[in-house]
């Protein structure tokens, strides 16, 4: 008999949806698992028509209204639905993705007949975030830890730091985010920049620190820098050596602009695991990142990028930079270490055996 399983996810957007489309994929070349996605498809960076087109058909897609925003009301009635599709499938394996899925499903799973195992993978504590006061954080750890101790339910944590805090709340597994490494390292080819030229990829947005960015590029206008997206904050976007690319909806046009650039430049005040990063990796580019869980995962300084806490700091590693030798050094290392740490391939198959353990 196949062992069923069901994904419920909310924030399906940026990262998250690039991890789902491997995920699908996966599962859905599984003989003996019977993989169900229940989802919303709210978030602005996706197009809904296209998400049954770039997930497996071998896996049953299941749309369902989620808030991504704290609300009682509606989270309650999201919890109610998804009670009665859980009813329908009986599943045997429920596995939750990000905050706002981690609380409704497991509140769901609870009230109601049946014997499913429960797994959450926060995608990026909520409580991490650095756009709510420190007031809503605390009650945001407090819902997170509660949901835990009275719900239950082991956590998959999608980096080692994020592993670190949910081990000190609870059961927990690591299974670290992986990319498609064959299939994006395959669209490597050398570029020359007449200026060395420093990117990100990812939606305009506070999480993001777009000001950050605009601060750097202002410190360095021997430079040139490409935010590879657009978002609702590009007005922060003022300095005259920044180029804002717009959106692409086609991971194959990303991976050009990756290519374009020399360095990939992280400003994020706060991550789960970047995708974004893991592919600049996989295209043989430097990381320079901000000092914060999620970045600080993946680089290690000095072998494949550096992590910084303040700009000040990067005058010392732009320099280092320059060298084309050390450069390519850098770069060639952090190919390696994604190959290594960071494949999905490797990653997602540790999956059933969490399950099943």
């Amino acid at each position: 008999m196949k062992l069923k399983v069901v994904h419920v996810v909310e924030a399906l957007g940026g990262g998250v949806y690039t991890y789902f489309k491997d995920l699908t994929h996966y599962f859905g070349s599984l003989e003996d698992i019977e993989t169900y996605v229940i989802y919303c498809d709210k978030r602005k960076e996706i197009i809904a028509a296209d998400i049954p087109k770039d997930m497996s058909s071998n896996v049953k897609l299941i749309y369902l209204e989620m808030s991504s925003e704290l609300s009682p009301i509606k989270d309650l009635k999201s919890s109610i639905q998804l009670r009665k599709v859980f009813d329908e499938i009986k599943p045997d394996i429920i596995h939750l993705h990000s905050s706002k899925a981690g609380v409704i499903g497991r509140l769901a799973n609870f009230f109601r007949k049946g014997n499913s195992k429960v797994f959450y993978t926060p995608h990026g504590y909520a409580f991490n975030r650095q756009d709510i006061s420190p007031l809503k954080r605390k009650i945001f750890y407090g819902i997170e830890y509660l949901t835990l101790k009275v719900f239950g339910g082991t956590t998959i944590a999608c980096g080692d730091t994020e592993f670190e805090i949910a081990k000190k709340m609870g059961a927990a597994e690591l299974v670290r985010n992986g990319i498609d490494f064959n299939k994006v390292s395959s669209y490597y080819h050398t570029s020359n920049t007449k200026s060395l030229t420093f990117g990100i990829v990812g939606r305009i947005t506070f999480a993001k620190n777009p000001a950050l960015f605009n601060t750097i590029a202002l410190m360095f206008p021997q430079y040139n820098f490409i935010w590879i997206g657009d978002g609702e904050l590009n007005e922060l976007i003022t300095a005259p050596n920044i180029q804002i690319t717009g959106w692409f909806h086609g991971s194959t046009e990303v991976y050009a602009w990756i290519n374009r650039i020399d360095v990939f430049l992280q400003t994020s005040l706060w991550e789960g695991l970047p995708i974004a990063v893991l592919e600049g990796m996989a295209l043989r580019k430097p990381i320079v990142a901000t000092n914060v869980i999620g970045n600080k995962d993946i680089v290690i300084p000095g072998f494949n990028g550096f992590l910084f806490d303040h700009p000040d700091e990067l005058f010392t590693y732009f320099k280092k930079l320059e060298n084309s030798v050390f450069r390519d050094e850098l770069g060639n290392n952090a190919f390696n270490d994604c190959k290594d740490r960071f494949d999905k391939d490797k990653n997602l198959t540790q999956l059933p055996r969490v399950y099943q353990r």
